[in-house]
């Protein structure tokens, strides 16, 4: 029986090896365990399913665990994105949530994770111990989801949507995103995300077209991941269209991509830095701001001009969310796509996200790009470089005791002003950054590079492969 491992974002697996009835069952009966070890059985857990291949049917199979153990289930009637599980998690006051999701990993992957209260990402040291109890689990007892929803242990939430609807609603200026009419396209990449963002940009009288809303297991055969790569059709759509801007999300509406009118592609550190610079210069809010460790510099610029600070966290959006509280940021968010914004929940959203995106176009009366040159003339042109590279098992514990046991590095051309090992290898740069590490959900080894110079970013990245692999 193979170990079941929460990375970053939850428990993800291939469908077919190992997400498989039984794994989910037992996923199911250790959150049981944990519930009732912690004594926090008394409130309903909520569960809800993006639009993977499974999804439901592995809801269902979580929920028939908990209803045979006593818990009650709130059930979602229809396929949501992850915020807002963790939004209803905070808003009703429960204890654990669950969405099963696979984020934005490849069509033949799913996964559970897991929310805890206030609608926060569960923390390492809970998926853990989780981890522990699921390993104790063999043979697991369930009640058939239809005569368990005939005795009341699980309820269906009808419009599950509305109070996310009406907070994020609230959190806008409509009258401007009135007044400017966008025309926008949005890919909703056959995601969850789709219908609580027409709602928003329909009420403030946007011109909203959308390609890819359709509910496809293959994702089309494109990742579901709003890259560069994986958004050609968007860009070509939003030029030929004339539209104002074009937004893409993953999966379970996390992660934002945004393609400008001229088809430019803005990624997830220009969209911090967009969002973060329109919040304090525009809105006048004042705070700090939270980025990951390969996170893009130019947010450390943006806030000192403003007499702020940038606080740096390992990756994972928990440390995110627990930063922006303990320091009251103004938003955080991550190279990989996801942000949050105070005031809203403790997690990724880009239902909100692509919504402030739209109101900051509308406020300034500017495009994305015109205020990308404004940030890199006052700030500089910040280059970020990514290598992911797929290894054999055996490869991972080499490189891991190299890098951080024997804390061996490569020689750089340049100087090293100092090295961070709380989540990888980070070695800083007068000039920029490289940073090496294993993802938290794929077997991969992500090598992140950021310079003020493109060439030198690559090189950055080629000396780290050469030195670890040749």
């Amino acid at each position: 029986m193979n170990k079941i491992s929460f990375g970053t974002g939850g428990w993800r697996a291939i469908i077919g090896e190992d997400f498989i009835c039984e794994n989910v069952r037992r996923v199911a009966k250790g959150i049981s365990l944990l519930m009732k070890e912690e004594n926090k059985t008394e409130k309903p857990v909520i569960i809800g399913f993006d639009r993977r291949f499974l999804s439901e049917n592995a809801a269902k199979w979580v929920a028939e665990v908990l209803a045979h153990d006593g818990v009650n289930v709130w059930f979602m009637e229809r396929s949501v994105p992850t915020p807002l599980v963790m939004h209803t998690v905070k808003d009703k006051d429960l204890d654990f949530g669950i969405e099963i999701t696979a984020s934005h990993n490849p069509s033949n992957y799913n996964g559970i994770k897991l929310i805890i209260k206030e609608g926060r990402d569960a923390p390492l040291e809970i998926t853990n111990h989780l981890e522990e109890l699921i390993a104790t689990v063999n043979d697991v007892e369930f009640t058939d989801f239809a005569v368990a929803v005939e005795n009341g242990l699980i309820t269906y939430i009808k419009n599950p949507f509305n109070k996310f609807l009406d907070d994020i609603i609230g959190l806008l200026d409509m009258n401007a995103l009135r007044e400017r009419g966008l025309r926008v396209l949005f890919d909703s990449m056959h995601g969850s995300g789709t219908y609580p963002l027409l709602v928003i940009f329909h009420t403030a009288r946007c011109t909203i077209d959308t390609i890819n809303i359709n509910k496809d297991a293959y994702f089309g055969g494109v990742m579901p991941a709003p890259s560069e790569r994986s958004l050609f059709t968007l860009r070509n759509q939003v030029v030929n269209g004339g539209y104002d801007f074009g937004i893409a999300m993953d999966g379970d509406g996390d992660r934002l991509g945004i393609i400008d009118a001229n088809g430019k592609y803005i990624n997830a550190n220009e969209i911090l830095c967009l969002l973060y610079y329109y919040l304090v210069k525009y809105k006048g809010w004042r705070g700090p701001v939270v980025r990951n460790l390969a996170t893009t510099h130019m947010l450390d610029k943006i806030a000192e001009s403003f007499g702020e600070k940038c606080y740096e966290v390992p990756v994972g959006f928990k440390y995110i969310s627990s930063k922006i509280d303990e320091v009251d940021a103004v938003l955080g968010g991550e190279s990989s796509g996801g942000l949050t914004v105070r005031g809203h929940i403790h997690g990724k959203d880009s239902v909100y996200a692509a919504s402030l995106f739209a109101e900051m176009v509308s406020v300034t009366g500017k495009s994305p790009s015109e205020i990308l040159d404004e940030l890199k003339k006052e700030f500089g042109e910040f280059v970020m470089v990514e290598d992911d590279m797929r290894f054999d098992p055996a490869i991972k514990p080499v490189v891991q005791k190299t890098l951080m046991v024997d804390k061996r590095l490569p020689e750089f051309k340049d100087e090293i002003t100092r090295v961070n090992y709380a989540d990888g290898c980070k070695v800083y740069f007068n000039d920029g950054f490289v940073i090496c590490r294993f993802s938290g959900t794929e077997p991969l080894l992500r090598i992140f590079a950021e310079s003020t110079n493109p060439v030198r970013a690559k090189e950055y990245i080629d000396t780290f492969k050469k030195f670890l692999f040749d």
